[in-house]
């Protein structure tokens, strides 16, 4: 197969992409792979130190506001789509996939004006503006939570889960906590606001962590390397069994050994949760599209998978609160494992390969 894919502007487009990419490789050794983003994006780093062939089109988002930076955005899109029509004369993919940001609204739509195969993964249980506008003229739009599917058209949605999800279904504790001078025998809280860090999060792990000295739990804050700086001026005195990190290179390779995760609802987070059955106290963020984190967030809490703390009320008492109930009773633990386990998607590359090769064919 001759796959071209574009994602970009947050890890959670890119990500899926990626996992998409290694399943096919995997099933296909002989496939080619081009990945079409921006020179600005996150995807400009992290795709071609993956490897893979990596080309660049000139293009920005919409202005929420009436802006004359509408009328370049606008602009900028009927030239890149040009140039990704290019793109895919040169390339002549079997097939074109999207997985979200703006960059991949030209490729798609050039590939599906020029009769090409054409799919979308929505990874949010709100659909994104540029999916939205594709999904009148894709083949076909993969989903990973059911409330997606009232935003596309009927006769085209298949529920696919996320690609992510296989990249760590198949995990097994292999001792990596030890490198962080923790005891395997001890449940492990890890505390994690993505990436770059969540700011109120942190604040709020900062003022909690004389609370957690003495606790039957050790906990693993990662701060995101922006705030670790910050983060360590303000702590005076750090438990025994409290170890902070500005950031893991490799998070997923600790994660099967985690009781209990502390963080964010990004689409890329709930895949890995709900493919190993982790119990999670999640605080969505409020300044994501249509609060997308929030509806993620609530799909887990409806199947009693997780807790919710609405960031507006997050601090340092409600979070220890919400972590001492959960790490002191481990049937909890383990009943909330089992539904999330239940809503993950540990096939997702494949269920996605598997609408891909169909629409090739």
């Amino acid at each position: 197969m001759r796959l071209l894919i574009s994602g970009g502007g947050t890890g959670g487009h890119i990500y899926p992409a990626l996992a998409l990419i290694d399943q096919l490789k995997k099933t296909d050794p002989q496939a080619a792979v081009l990945y079409v983003g921006t020179h600005r994006g996150l995807e400009n780093k992290i795709v071609p130190a993956a490897g893979i062939d990596f080309k660049t089109v000139r293009i920005q988002g919409f202005k929420r506001s009436l802006s004359f930076e509408n009328l370049k955005t606008v602009y900028l899109f009927l030239k890149s789509v040009g140039t990704a029509k290019k793109i895919i004369r040169e390339f002549k993919p079997d097939v074109v996939v999207g997985t979200g940001g703006y960059v991949c609204g030209a490729v798609v739509y050039a590939a599906a004006r020029m009769h090409i195969p054409t799919f979308i993964h929505e990874q949010n249980s709100i659909a994104g503006v540029t999916n939205k506008f594709l999904s009148h003229f894709v083949d076909r739009i993969g989903i990973c939570f059911p409330e997606a599917a009232k935003e596309f058209p009927d006769k085209k949605v298949v529920f696919t889960g996320n690609p992510r999800a296989q990249q760590v279904a198949d995990m097994k504790p292999a001792g990596y906590l030890k490198n962080f001078g923790f005891k395997s025998e001890i449940p492990t809280v890890l505390i994690f606001g993505g990436s770059r860090g969540a700011r109120r999060i942190n604040e709020a792990t900062v003022a909690a962590l004389k609370n957690f000295d003495g606790k039957p739990y050790q906990v693993l804050f990662v701060t995101g390397s922006v705030h670790y700086q910050k983060i360590e001026a303000m702590i005076k005195e750090l438990p025994a069994n409290v170890v902070v990190k500005p950031y893991i290179e490799n998070m997923p390779l600790i994660l099967p050994e985690i009781s209990c995760i502390v963080g964010r609802a990004g689409a890329t987070s709930l895949a890995e949760i709900t493919a190993l059955g982790i119990p999670s106290i999640l605080i969505p963020s409020p300044y994501v599209t249509h609060d997308h984190q929030t509806h993620n967030a609530q799909s887990l809490v409806k199947i009693k998978a997780a807790v919710m703390i609405k960031e507006d009320q997050l601090n340092e008492t409600v979070l220890t609160e919400k972590i001492d109930q959960l790490m002191a009773d481990k049937k909890l633990r383990l009943q909330m494992a089992q539904n999330a386990k239940k809503a993950g998607v540990p096939d997702a590359a494949d269920q996605v390969l598997k609408q891909l090769f169909s629409l090739n064919n």
